[in-house]
Order: C-alpha cells, then sequence, then structure tokens
C-alpha cells in the first residue's frame, strides 16, 4: 500500500514563476487522500526560507518540517563530523551555514554558486582539499532548467572537476545520494517500499529513488523533461505520465487496486 508521497518541486509543481497547471489541485488530492507528503528539491541557489515563502505564492502551504532539501542534508552531516564548512555555494544559501564550527577540521561545501564559480574560488577550494577538508556536494546534476526556459550547466560538471583534480570523491548530498532520500521519508514516518517519488529528472529523480527502494517513481512530462528521458537511465520509471495531475490520478488508482 502506498503511504508516502516524494514531490521534487522545480518542474513538478511549478515552472520559473508559474504554478504547473493542476498542481495545486493535485497536491490538495494527495492530501485529501491521507497520503503523507514530503517537498524535496535539489534547489541550491535559494536558501529554505526563500524556498517556503515562493511556495506559499504560489498558494501552496507547506511547513518548514515537509520541506527537505541539499542544505539541510550538509549541515545535520557536518554537525554530526565536526567540520567547518568552506563555502562554494550560491550567495542566498550562505546564510543556511551560518554558526557552523567544527574541531576536525574543513568540510569543502560544493552548490549551484553561479558567477562565484571562477578559477580563484575553485583553486581554493581544491587546494583545501589537498590539505585534507571533505568534500560535499549538495549535488551532482549535469543540467537545471534556467529562468530563460533553457538548460543550463549545473554544479555537477564543477565537482567532477573538483574530483579529477584532488582525487577524491566527493560525497553527494542531494538527490540521488540514497541518504537523500531515506532522510526525506524519515520527516513523514515512511519507508522506501511504501513510497512513491514524482519527479522530472529521469536519473536524479526517479532511477534514484528505484535503486533504494522505492515501490514506484514516475517521471513527469513538464519541467526538464525531453523527449526520450524514460528510456536513458535504468532503472526506468514505473510509468511516465503528462504531469503531476496524471501522476496523482495514477497514484489514487494504484490504492484503490490495494483495496
Amino acid at each position: 500500500m502506498i503511504k508516502g508521497v516524494l514531490l521534487d518541486l522545480a518542474g513538478v509543481i511549478y515552472d520559473g514563476e508559474d504554478t504547473v497547471p493542476g498542481a495545486t489541485e493535485a497536491v490538495a488530492r494527495l492530501h485529501e487522500a491521507g497520503l503523507l507528503v514530503c517537498f524535496v528539491s535539489n534547489t541550491i541557489r535559494s536558501n529554505k526560507q526563500t524556498v517556503l515563502d515562493r511556495l506559499a505564492r504560489l498558494s501552496f502551504s507547506v511547513t518548514s518540517d515537509e520541506l527537505f532539501t541539499p542544505a539541510q542534508a550538509a549541515r545535520n552531516w557536518l554537525r554530526k563530523h565536526e567540520r567547518s564548512p568552506h563555502l562554494l555555494v550560491h550567495p542566498d544559501l550562505i546564510q543556511e551555514f551560518q554558526g557552523l564550527e567544527g574541531s576536525r577540521g574543513k568540510a569543502i561545501v560544493i552548490g549551484d554558486a553561479g558567477d562565484a564559480f571562477d578559477y580563484e574560488a575553485l583553486n581554493a577550494a581544491f587546494r583545501e582539499l589537498v590539505d585534507g577538508a571533505e568534500l560535499l556536494a549538495l549535488a551532482a546534476n549535469r543540467t537545471f532548467r534556467d529562468s530563460d526556459g533553457k538548460l543550463s550547466l549545473d554544479a555537477g560538471a564543477f565537482v567532477a572537476a573538483l574530483e579529477f583534480a584532488s582525487q577524491r570523491d566527493a560525497i553527494v548530498l542531494g538527490k540521488p545520494a540514497p541518504a537523500f532520500f531515506r532522510s526525506a521519508l524519515a520527516t513523514i514516518n515512511c519507508t522506501e517500499g511504501e513510497a512513491v517519488m514524482i519527479g522530472d529528472d529521469a536519473e536524479t529523480d526517479v532511477a534514484g529513488a528505484l535503486r533504494i527502494g522505492f515501490a514506484h517513481a514516475l517521471l513527469v512530462r513538464t519541467g526538464k523533461y525531453r523527449h526520450g528521458d524514460e528510456g536513458r537511465f535504468e532503472p526506468a520509471p514505473t510509468a511516465t505520465l503528462r504531469d503531476i495531475s496524471a501522476a496523482v490520478d495514477w497514484i489514487l488508482a494504484k490504492r484503490r487496486e490495494a483495496g
């Protein structure tokens, strides 16, 4: 029986500054059906409060506990391992890491730093890695859909550059890291076998969730989806659907089948 749903944000419930048609009603139907919902995002250009404010403007009522982000996962990791952050992130995300000081050295925290991805910043991070810092990647996505509607280079290429130069492997904290999905599920007290993931990224959202045992993962043809994505990665989506409304129809039908 399906108990909980993880919902990606950008490209699934909103696209740019607009709500995906039918998304508000679709989320409401999940709640009305008694399903547990957690909003998950690899957004690494905005802090958590900014994301919550954006959702509120788009008429989604979401509490802080219902939203799980890579920055949240990174803070948890830094505290657990007593590391101080060396930040290579977007300026809007810096406040998420205020007050974190560790006694066991540093960790590079790399996200989508935008224009801050210059040689000086990358080389400074590289030198910290050579001196023993850990490498934490908030996400390793290849691309994201930018404000002009086109795909842009995401943080993954810069993570790969630091890995190559330092000969160190990054600890990926956002999707598709298993720990990210499991931490998000823990916030709604749901196991992988009871969960469905809905996303527009066949690699990080869908294949990532299925690899760790999600009951189902649904790919929607909105946001960054491109024709043929459903066949590019393994495991393949449980189903590929028009949008979040169709995905919710699928989930509710599956629950009715289960009785």
